[in-house]
């Protein structure tokens, strides 16, 4: 299958960054418009090339507290190749990337790179030309002669040039002491795409699986139990310690959970009502500990995580019901 066009040069999506329409998890007015530098490009991705995203989040039921951190999510490589087709897996820069992203997108496929920030102009808010900060982005179109990139990244399509393009490839950096970039190939031709009423089968028993391998216990009761060993010292810690702490923990839980009540939603209907209402909670409840947390002043979390908890096991009770 040929690209579509983008000036003499093929592009992935066919769409153009002053055009281009995120999907409605990005939408404005979310709880959390953003996830992980991951699972948003994925998201992103998807919807850019014709897929429905939301049928790939059945793992988040998944989602636990790892020790110091919540589940760093992201789409499962089997689960994208079982309902788009799609095969992701890790491939060598050994080569000019600029090149390798150029003739991979020839041959109707891509490839994801961790970047750094400080050249991504779609991160104006945050690093753009503030901070080193690596990130993952999915390649869309690529003119080396002109030095134009066009990548999906955080909530959407954007394109950068000229210096961006010179300082995120590190053209002309004969450095030694710089290691290659982290690279994964994207091939569309795993398998036929599902559509319809079949992706929608294929999601449903994809949760059913994910869900048999949910924490056996609330992850909320051993984050509360970490948090009440790590509050008086958080609260004393810096402004940036914070913020690390804070998208390691509740943001990544209150993201994670907001977009599984739009993939329960999508796939369940009206049936998925109770549910919905608990994950819900469970956004609510972590924004508001955020909140709380970043005021800087002792409180007792015990309420918040016992009403978060709750949620978390009405959430998973409702789903068990649903994937029988």
């Amino acid at each position: 299958m040929t690209a579509p066009a983008w000036g003499t040069l093929p592009s992935l999506s066919g769409q153009d960054p002053a055009r281009y329409r995120s999907h409605p998890l990005h939408a404005p007015g979310r709880s959390y418009q953003e996830t992980n530098c991951y699972a948003d490009l994925i998201i992103e991705l998807l919807h850019g090339c014709g897929f429905e995203p939301l049928a790939v989040f059945g793992h988040l039921v998944r989602m636990d507290f790892e020790g110091d951190q919540w589940t760093f999510f992201k789409p499962p490589a089997e689960d994208l190749e079982c309902l788009y087709g799609i095969d992701i897996h890790e491939m060598q820069p050994y080569r000019p990337l600029p090149q390798q992203i150029a003739e991979q997108i020839a041959d109707r496929r891509t490839i994801i790179v961790e970047l750094d920030s400080w050249y991504l102009p779609d991160t104006d808010a945050t690093s753009y030309r503030r901070e080193h900060v690596k990130t993952s982005v999915a390649a869309d179109a690529i003119d080396p002669d002109a030095e134009v990139l066009r990548y999906f990244h955080g909530t959407g399509l954007h394109e950068l040039r000229g210096e961006d393009y010179r300082g995120v490839f590190r053209v002309n950096d004969t450095s030694l002491e710089v290691l290659p970039p982290y690279t994964e190939i994207v091939r569309f031709d795993a398998g036929e795409p599902l559509r319809g009423d079949d992706l929608r089968a294929a999601a449903h028993q994809l949760l059913a699986r994910h869900l048999r391998r949910r924490p056996r216990s609330s992850p909320f009761e051993r984050f509360g139990a970490s948090l009440s060993v790590t509050l008086e010292d958080l609260l004393q810690a810096s402004l940036d310690e914070y913020h690390a702490y804070a998208f390691a923990t509740v943001r990544m839980a209150g993201s994670a959970f907001e977009v599984a009540s739009d993939h329960v939603g999508w796939l369940l209907g009206s049936d998925a009502a109770g549910i919905q209402q608990a994950m819900g909670e469970i956004v609510d409840g972590c924004k508001a500990l955020s909140f709380r947390l970043a005021r800087r002043r002792a409180f007792d979390p015990r309420p918040l995580i016992e009403s978060l908890s709750g949620a978390w096991e009405r959430a998973v009770d409702g789903l068990d019901v649903a994937a029988a």
